[in-house]
């Protein structure tokens, strides 16, 4: 094979192979498993999305704030519309009422992440049945950056899950509470205010409150590290 030919080969071999930009550098292992949870840096987030199916469907925002320990940083919040990556199912713009017209001048998934990414850091991610935030999360991380999210994630559904089947003194204070699991259900049976407003930004602000909420019931039950709050609430 002359040089010609060896060149169109490689180059053709090349086109074949996708071509991932960068990752920025967030997760540098410095959060310790071992670090207080007092002391623990989070970041509890939310999205909305235009489906549940992650190989089909989009994220068309990303609410988040920062936290550390159980004290919430509301002057530390993250709050972006996404370009839609498709076309939006009337059922969720029911849901979500995020209509195209929002969306207009929303910024592409690439430049969202990569300041998603650098708000988060060494944070752990914190959300309310967050396997699916973190499911979409990586795939758009994957297809982007040819990897995933490295950050670990706490789910508060499970959190609540393992309160209300082993901690006596959460079954004490909310006794007969709602069977109901979702987000607002959730909150509400634990004093929670909840309004009309249902974006990623106000609902990642009430998932943070859960997060408080259950800090004191897992100290009660001698949890105090990252580590014990893995055991019951990893994503």
């Amino acid at each position: 094979m002359g040089i010609s030919g060896y060149i169109c080969k490689t180059a053709a071999r090349l086109r074949g192979h996708r071509h991932y930009i960068t990752a920025p550098v967030t997760w540098t292992g410095k959060t310790d498993r071992n670090i207080l949870m007092q002391d623990c840096p989070f970041v509890v987030f939310d999205t909305e999305l235009s489906g549940l199916d992650p190989k089909k469907d989009f994220i068309i925002s990303i609410g988040a704030v920062k936290m550390t320990g159980a004290v919430i940083h509301i002057n530390q919040e993250f709050n972006r519309l996404v370009q839609p990556a498709g076309e939006l199912a009337r059922k969720n713009v029911e849901i979500h009422e995020i209509v195209p017209g929002d969306l207009k001048d929303a910024q592409p998934i690439e430049e969202v992440l990569r300041e998603f990414y650098g708000f988060i850091e060494d944070s752990v991610l914190v959300g309310h049945f967050a396997n699916i935030d973190m499911g979409f999360l990586n795939a758009a991380s994957r297809k982007i950056y040819g990897e995933k999210v490295m950050n670990p994630a706490i789910d508060t559904h499970s959190i609540h899950q393992w309160l209300s089947e082993n901690s006596s003194t959460f079954k004490k204070h909310y006794r007969g509470g709602s069977p109901k699991t979702d987000l607002f259900s959730v909150a509400r049976a634990y004093g929670i205010e909840v309004d009309d407003l249902h974006d990623a930004l106000s609902d990642a602000f009430i998932t943070a409150q859960l997060l408080q909420r259950f800090t004191y019931f897992m100290h009660a039950e001698s949890m105090h590290t990252l580590s014990e709050l893995q055991d019951i609430g990893r994503a």
